[in-house]
C-alpha cells in the first residue's frame, strides 16, 4: 500500500510486463491480457495502471454483459465478437451495454494488435476458458469481502447493493467452472 491507502502496483504492472514480454503473440500479432477476480477486488485500477505503463487497450467486461443477469451469456459474444475476430488478425467489436437505458447502446471496434501490443480485457470472467489458449498474461486478483462490498458500492452507489449476493453467487459459479484462479499466472491480494 501507498501512503494514500493505494495498493502499490508496480511490481504486478512490472511482472505482467515481463509475462507478456516473455510469451508468444496469440492474439492476433499481439497479446491478451486477462485481469479477473470478484467484484471490487482492485480489477479496474490494475487495468489502468497496465494501460498507463505500458500502452495497452483495455475493454472492459463491464460494457460486455446484458445486466446483472448477464455474467452466463457474457462468453460466448465476448468471443465471437471480440477475442475470435481479434486472434485472426481482425477488427473485434463489441456493444456496449447501457446500465442505466437497461440496453445495448453503440457498437466499438476493436483494431487488430500491432507486434509488441496487448489488449487488456478486464472484469469478472476476463479469463474465461474459452479463449484460454490466448491469453498472455491471467492475473486474478481478490480481496476480503466486506471490502470488496464497500468498494462497489463507494464505485456504483446504492444500485449495486440489492444485486450483491446474485452476482457473487454467479460469479462463484463461473470462476469455479472455468477454473479461473486456479490458471491464473498472477494472484494478488488487494
Amino acid at each position: 500500500m501507498t501512503g494514500n491507502g493505494v495498493p502499490d502496483l508496480a511490481v504486478p504492472v512490472a511482472r505482467v510486463g515481463e509475462l507478456v514480454a516473455a510469451a508468444v503473440p496469440r492474439l492476433g500479432a499481439g497479446h491478451l491480457v486477462c485481469v479477473d477476480g470478484p467484484a471490487g477486488s482492485g480489477k479496474t485500477t490494475l487495468a489502468a495502471a497496465l494501460a498507463a505503463a505500458h500502452g495497452w487497450a483495455v475493454v472492459h467486461m463491464d460494457d460486455l454483459y446484458a445486466g446483472w443477469d448477464g455474467l452466463p451469456e457474457v462468453d460466448r459474444r465476448t468471443w465471437t465478437d471480440l477475442v475470435e475476430p481479434l486472434a485472426r488478425g481482425r477488427h473485434g467489436s463489441y456493444r456496449r451495454y447501457d446500465w442505466h437505458a437497461g440496453a445495448y447502446a453503440e457498437t466499438h471496434r476493436v483494431a487488430p494488435l500491432d507486434a509488441g501490443t496487448a489488449l487488456v480485457l478486464e472484469g469478472v470472467g476476463a479469463g474465461s476458458s474459452p479463449w484460454a489458449d490466448l491469453i498472455s498474461a491471467l492475473v486474478w486478483l481478490e480481496a476480503d469481502p466486506d471490502e470488496r462490498m464497500r468498494r462497489g458500492i463507494e464505485r456504483d452507489g446504492a444500485a449495486f447493493a440489492p444485486h450483491w449476493e446474485a452476482w457473487a453467487r454467479a460469479e462463484a459459479a463461473h470462476f469455479a467452472a472455468h477454473r479461473t484462479r486456479e490458471r491464473a499466472d498472477l494472484v494478488l491480494h488487494t
